[in-house]
């Protein structure tokens, strides 16, 4: 799937879920604080999400946020994955995620998180019902936890661990890409 496919099938997702908890749209709106018409464009493949309006989403709707990776891909061994058998997202802020799990049934889940200069996960601290943790693979990773506004930059070989429901946001305020494995319990 292309970028294109990834973005009309992760709207899809989104909208059936929505529609499939009664939730109207204004309600979702209102309970992740941003407007309907970006909810409906996000709905109709024509904006990306932010990982903080994906993550507040999942809590609207009260599923976790790998929910939105479940869309499945062929593997030829149900308990390994290759790179072209992974299920990837797009998100704005410049940041792609990859689903490294080959299913979301376990304890944990993994994911490969790139981002571009820049890029950030929103101005939005979000708050997720998974324990996560992460180790830098490339570049730098600056987080911010809770109150502490001065966050905590992370080069590679650096790891870290947050609990469930921890306010948490985070960016790539270097110059070069950088990549990030991610644990979700």
């Amino acid at each position: 799937m292309d970028k294109h496919e990834e973005m009309a099938a992760l709207a899809i997702l989104i909208h059936d879920l929505r529609k499939h908890k009664k939730v109207t749209l204004n309600e979702l709106a209102e309970r992740i604080g941003r407007s309907v018409g970006f909810l409906s464009q996000v709905e109709r493949g024509l904006s990306r999400p932010t990982v903080a309006d994906l993550t507040a989403i999942s809590e609207a709707l009260d599923v976790p946020t790998t929910y939105f990776y479940n869309l499945p891909r062929p593997k030829a061994l149900d308990w390994v994955t290759r790179p072209d058998e992974r299920r990837t997202l797009y998100f704005a802020g410049g940041i792609t995620d990859i689903m490294a799990s080959p299913t979301l049934q376990g304890a944990f889940t993994l994911l490969e998180s790139l981002l571009e200069p820049g890029a950030s996960s929103g101005e939005r601290q979000m708050s997720d019902r998974s324990e996560q943790g992460g180790y830098v693979l490339e570049g730098q990773l600056t987080l911010w936890l809770g109150e502490d506004e001065s966050g905590a930059t992370l080069h590679a070989g650096d790891a870290f661990q947050v609990p469930s429901y921890a306010r948490l946001r985070y960016a790539n305020l270097g110059d070069t890409p950088t990549r990030v494995l991610w644990i979700y319990t």
